[in-house]
């Protein structure tokens, strides 16, 4: 594992240089279901940014973790769980409605901090994923943009698997999209600086598409434990 985040950010730079970015795409590993100890070795390799997609399962691991560690939430977010993502969290890339947002925002108030966040877009418009739809963004875009506690960092997206597109210019072609959504609000305003899209299986492609944060978990961990719980052994931190 620990060759392999070297072999990721050779890539992520490799990849980041041919697309003309002018700094390396940011690598995000995303540790849902992996364990305390396989987290921490990352750590130790210089890793900070991790994301998770369950509340619950990732607080019972900041507890054993470093502090300075940056936690991404991007999973969908229920209104129960936004005080908690607003208090354990210092990015939220799932934002897909406006009442989301609000409620984030006033947490966000009452414990006197920002909130990194991007709005998710649901690109392949797939009904088993969150995400606003692109017709549906503009909406979004000015409700968060109007949340002071807030800070809109850009656009999250999961397109569609490889595996499952008729061809690869159909992958393309959403990324292209996002890519273009991007630019174009970017244009209007310049502190935008995220487009989070790319995966183990199609990060450099999303690179050269102009992703700048890439969400990464089975090319670091290897494939993900099954029938695991997480609050075995309270995940008890062991450095290596």
């Amino acid at each position: 594992m620990l060759e392999q985040i070297e072999l990721i950010r050779r890539r992520v730079m490799l990849a980041s240089s041919k697309a003309g970015l002018p700094k390396p795409a940011r690598l995000v590993a995303v540790s849902k279901t992996q364990s305390v100890r396989k987290i921490d070795r990352l750590y130790q390799k210089g890793q900070r940014d991790f994301a998770e997609n369950y509340l619950q399962e990732a607080v019972a691991k900041q507890a054993s973790l470093p502090k300075d560690i940056i936690w991404h939430f991007i999973g969908p977010l229920q209104s129960n769980k936004t005080r908690a993502v607003a208090e354990n969290f210092q990015w939220v890339q799932s934002i897909d409605r406006c009442r989301i947002a609000q409620r984030l925002d006033r947490h966000c108030q009452e414990l006197g901090k920002h909130l990194n966040v991007c709005i998710q877009i649901n690109i392949s418009r797939e009904e088993s994923k969150s995400g606003v739809l692109p017709e549906d963004f503009k909406e979004l875009y000015d409700c968060v943009r109007a949340c002071q506690n807030l800070r809109l960092r850009g656009l999250m997206a999961i397109p569609s698997s490889s595996l499952h597109v008729h061809s690869a210019s159909d992958l393309e072609k959403q990324f292209l999209a996002m890519q273009t959504l991007f630019h174009r609000i970017r244009d209007e305003n310049t502190h935008l600086d995220t487009l989070s899209m790319g995966m183990s299986q199609d990060f450099e492609r999303a690179i050269a598409h102009g992703s700048t944060m890439v969400r990464v978990g089975t090319a670091l961990f290897g494939q993900r434990p099954e029938n695991r719980s997480v609050e075995k052994d309270c995940f008890q931190k062991e450095r290596v």
